[in-house]
């Protein structure tokens, strides 16, 4: 029998459950993840090599399912489980999904190397089949944190003058970026200013980034985990 509410319900969370975190190459992505206590780095790109970190290399989209089910079998035992990068897990998935299409009655004579040459952008809601059960369902069950770690791209935007701008934006394909930030809690745009590590929480018109969370929202500050994680 279900029972609704009559009175508001007290919040349960501060913190964010999904974070998304990204910017440029080498500006120090995976550096931070592994000064975070008790998270494991799924190191899809093998740049947590050069740290002493919690880490283990993925190699494929089988391999990190087969990850995910020994952290379930083992009590989830880690805080905090971190994928490094998303922009390369839809590399990955572009394959899978290709692959799938060409053993597919459909796409038994389709010759591309890509399902995104498809007419229509068929291939487009293919790809964000392949990627979105990774956010919703298979890596919110490794850890109670999951942070996903994405590269930088610079695209051209008209803004309210009519003059082109430079915007930061996650380096996912269309219609995906979307929905993978709207799984998070927060995002994060992850930038240099001197020899400080800033990160943007503050939703501007040349930056995709945001949050849920009260104390994220609208801050932009010096890169700490204590600052992003409170309860």
């Amino acid at each position: 029998m279900i029972e609704l509410p009559k009175d508001k319900l007290k919040a349960t969370r501060k913190s964010p459950k999904t974070l998304i975190l990204y910017g440029p190459p080498k500006i120090g992505k995976t550096t931070i993840l592994s000064q975070l206590e008790n998270n494991l780095i799924l190191d899809l790109e093998k740049g947590a090599d050069f740290l002493d970190s919690l880490r283990i290399g993925v190699d494929n989209p089988d391999h990190l399912k087969e990850i995910g089910r020994e952290i379930i079998k083992a009590g989830r035992p880690y805080k905090h489980v971190s994928l490094d990068t998303i922009t390369l897990l839809e590399e990955w998935c572009e394959m899978e999904a290709t692959n799938k299409y060409k053993q597919s009655l459909m796409g038994k004579n389709f010759k591309g190397n890509s399902i995104l040459s498809l007419p229509n952008g068929a291939g487009y809601g293919l790809l964000r089949e392949e990627v979105m059960p990774y956010i919703r369902n298979i890596l919110p069950m490794f850890a109670e944190h999951i942070i996903v770690v994405g590269h930088l791209r610079d695209k051209l935007i008209v803004d309210k003058k009519g003059e082109e701008v430079s915007a930061k934006d996650i380096d996912l394909t269309g219609k995906l970026r979307n929905m993978v930030c709207a799984q998070a809690d927060a995002v994060g745009y992850l930038f240099r200013d001197g020899d400080k590590l800033m990160v943007s929480f503050e939703t501007k018109e040349d930056v995709v980034c945001g949050s849920r969370c009260d104390h994220l929202k609208g801050q932009t500050f010096e890169f700490s985990w204590d600052r992003i994680y409170i309860d």
